[in-house]
């Protein structure tokens, strides 16, 4: 694989798009895990794929970015330009507005109660946007927005890989009451990849939503495991009430949160260095959200 560094990118740049030849390359501060992301000039942003298989999203993106915009109440990156193949480099590439703001795991003196309506409001908004354009779950999207059971082999194998070091009748209990239900409406827009690393933070309030490479139509209850991976008490509560779905959902979306966690703590799948997923862990054996 080509390391992806601020020559390749000036190359890249340079060779396609000649008119930003001159605009300054750095790379952002906080880099993602599916795609490497660099400041070009003051107002854009160039994206690129990290591995083959997230580069689907660039083109997912650049089809569905543009019609979900006019539906959201905040921000999303604006698809300006994309780049082939070139330099070394096997994969497409994205040129897109920059927004501004920092992530939230790094972002100081954030509103917490107010980010978590503005969240709900958000997805709210998301789910209502007209899905003519939206694909449907599946390979895509990692299996987000599709139903859970889709990883109950993962479950299991973690669950081995754990032992006694979780309360895997606790575990189980949740997963077999994500199951027992399924969305029954018609398919809808989700995120994804809902996380405090794709949410931008302005002023102490949420500014804008990143990181659309896992959206898709189909059940929503994915978008809602910021509950345990994020909030807390009251901040959940609110959460909870301005995200608008019933208590069926709620019950899938903590069986996603379980997998995720599960999986990452047994070490199937990424790392932990800060303990997201350790602490989501018992959040989840802790509390429902709904009865």
């Amino acid at each position: 694989m080509t390391d992806i560094t601020v020559d390749l990118v000036r190359a890249l740049v340079a060779g396609q798009f000649p008119h930003w030849k001159d605009l300054p390359v750095r790379p952002v501060a906080r880099q993602g895990w599916d795609n490497r992301t660099f400041r070009l000039g003051e107002s854009l942003a160039v994206r690129l794929p990290s591995a083959e298989g997230y580069v689907a999203a660039v083109e997912k993106e650049e089809r569905c970015l543009p019609a979900l915009a006019g539906h959201l109440p905040l921000p999303v990156p604006e698809p300006v330009a994309t780049g082939d193949p070139g330099e070394g480099y096997p994969f497409p590439w994205s040129v897109r507005r920059w927004l501004p703001g920092d992530t939230l795991d790094a972002a100081e003196d954030v509103d917490s109660t107010r980010l978590a309506g503005d969240l709900g409001g958000f997805l709210t908004a998301l789910r209502q946007a007209p899905v003519e354009r939206g694909p449907v779950a599946g390979r895509h999207s990692y299996f987000r927005g599709c139903h859970p059971s889709v990883y109950g082999e993962e479950v299991e194998r973690a669950l081995g890989v754990l032992g006694d070091a979780v309360d895997a009748a606790a575990c189980r209990a949740v997963w077999a009451d994500a199951l027992t239900s399924a969305w029954p409406y018609a398919p809808v827009w989700f995120h994804g990849d809902i996380a405090a690393g794709n949410l931008l933070v302005t002023g102490g309030r949420l500014s804008a939503v990143i990181d659309f490479g896992t959206c898709g139509v189909g059940d929503p209850a994915c978008d809602l495991v910021m509950a345990w991976t994020h909030f807390t008490g009251r901040d959940r509560e609110v959460f909870r009430q301005s995200a608008g779905l019933p208590g069926d959902a709620w019950r899938r979306a903590r069986g996603w949160a379980l997998w995720k966690a599960l999986v990452t703590v047994a070490g199937l799948s990424g790392a932990d260095p800060e303990g997201v997923q350790n602490r989501a862990l018992v959040r989840v054996l802790e509390d429902p959200v709904v009865g």
